[in-house]
């Protein structure tokens, strides 16, 4: 499965709200996730399945990834989840408490059988998994991409706090404490080992923006394509952090270019700009300008 789909902010809309659902349409998130986990109460699981279902049946997303957020295949509602959504189904699920390659198998087993009893494409609707609510999970993170149909990893502070038994998950200056540091750096090491896409926890306080544009930063300086998100407000900062500044690609234009230049005299390790650069640089100028083009910040 390609990591390639755009995915900056990628925010939560709780299932069975209308109104949120409607509102959620009208922002510039890429991926919306209709959630049936948490933002749900146990007793009424099944009629917002339904009410789920029929967004995903008669809602115009206008192009945005379409996902949903199950409940855990071992509790009594995950498996018709997936049961019911899979008419008109999601492009992705997101999936929870996962503790190790044999959570992320039973969910691929579930669907590849409901692609084929819908005549769907096999293989056609990924897995977004929320890799360290539990304490299995961020110790199987190298793991939990054995399926090609895994799209994104992403990581929760919250459940594992509870997991663990943390009663804090940020230190006096709002610095994640070290496990969290942990799961946060092992998440994005175990997608890009695994051909999956990074994407960083939320960002809880939805009062500090400013808060939040460094917890963005940080993350975007360590690799990772977008952020989970809970509040509209959140949005902007998201996806203006995880989308390349016209410096940015300014810079990444000139270094290819230089490196066209370079290449055609036969050179792949030069000076540019006051630094020695070679096939890295390269790289990671092309995933710039890549990433721009997906964002149309550039044509």
């Amino acid at each position: 499965m390609s990591s390639a789909r755009l995915r900056r902010a990628v925010h939560f809309v709780p299932g069975g709200n209308d109104r949120m659902l409607a509102k959620s349409l009208g922002l510039e998130a890429d991926t919306l996730i209709l959630d049936l986990e948490d933002a749900v109460t146990p007793d009424r699981k099944e009629d917002v399945r339904r009410e789920v279902a029929g967004w995903l049946k008669a809602t115009d997303f206008g192009g945005r990834e379409r996902a949903v957020r199950i409940n855990d295949l071992m509790t009594p509602w995950g498996r018709e989840d997936v049961e019911v959504t899979m008419e008109h189904p999601p492009d992705a699920y997101v999936v929870p408490k996962v503790s190790g390659v044999d959570d992320v198998l039973r969910v691929d087993r579930l669907v590849a059988q409901l692609e084929l009893a819908h005549g769907h494409d096999l293989g056609g609707i990924a897995l977004i998994l929320i890799a360290t609510e539990t304490a299995g999970g961020a110790l199987n993170l190298a793991h939990l991409t054995a399926t090609t149909r895994v799209s994104a990893l992403t990581w929760g502070a919250e459940d594992l706090s509870v997991s663990i038994g943390a009663s804090r998950r940020r230190d006096e200056r709002g610095e994640y404490l070290d496990v969290f540091r942990y799961c946060r750096s092992m998440t994005l090491l175990a997608a890009r080992a695994g051909g999956a896409q990074p994407i960083d926890s939320v960002f809880t306080d939805i009062g500090d923006l400013d808060g939040l544009r460094q917890d963005c930063q940080r993350a975007a300086w360590m690799g990772f394509e977008g952020k989970m998100t809970i509040h509209p407000n959140q949005i902007p900062i998201v996806n203006d952090v995880f989308t390349p500044s016209e410096e940015e690609v300014a810079s990444a234009s000139a270094l290819v270019a230089a490196f066209a230049e370079n290449q055609a005299q036969g050179r792949m390790a030069f000076r540019h700009e006051g630094q020695m650069v070679d096939a890295p640089h390269l790289h990671r100028a092309e995933r710039v300008l890549d990433r721009a083009r997906q964002a149309g910040a550039i044509d």
